[in-house]
């Protein structure tokens, strides 16, 4: 069975990690938006917004999920967890389907290698912040304490 810490003391930096990486991403949509305004929604056109290639269809996606990870970082409760656990496993399988076709008319998004290594970079820092910012009461989190300090637990170390 998965282990997620509860309430584990560093909570709050990796809520604003997702949200910085959040607000990133959300002026990436925005401006990429501005700068593919007048292109086809998924143009192959070499346009790149702070220095990532872009097209208008992964700008606008790109500001729902810069939206989506700041609301999911501004929660205090499971809700952030869960939607960091599902952006960083989103963006990691984004990177990866999106550098096996990065050479094709496949790449719908007009990702470059740059893109694909942010998109990874991103998906794991997600991923791990999903990890570690689970919310629980008090008495939760010392079991889960005890649990991990148990004499046995120790012994399987």
């Amino acid at each position: 069975m998965a282990h997620f810490p509860v309430n584990h003391p560093a909570r709050p930096l990796y809520r604003v990690l997702s949200g910085l990486i959040g607000l990133y991403i959300l002026v990436f949509g925005v401006y990429g938006v501005a700068a593919t305004w007048g292109d086809g929604l998924f143009s192959r056109a070499d346009t790149s917004a702070l220095g990532l290639r872009t097209n208008l269809a992964f700008s606008l996606v790109s500001v729902i999920f810069g939206a989506f990870l700041i609301i999911g970082a501004s929660r205090r409760g499971n809700l952030g967890h869960y939607m960091n656990l599902t952006a960083g496993v989103v963006f990691l399988v984004t990177g990866i389907l999106m550098m096996s076709v990065l050479q094709t008319q496949v790449n719908i998004l007009n990702f470059s290698m740059a893109t694909v290594i942010v998109s990874l970079l991103f998906g794991l820092i997600l991923l791990a912040t999903g990890l570690y910012d689970k919310v629980g009461t008090d008495e939760h989190a010392e079991e889960e304490r005890r649990r991990r300090e148990h004499p046995v637990a120790k012994a399987h170390r």
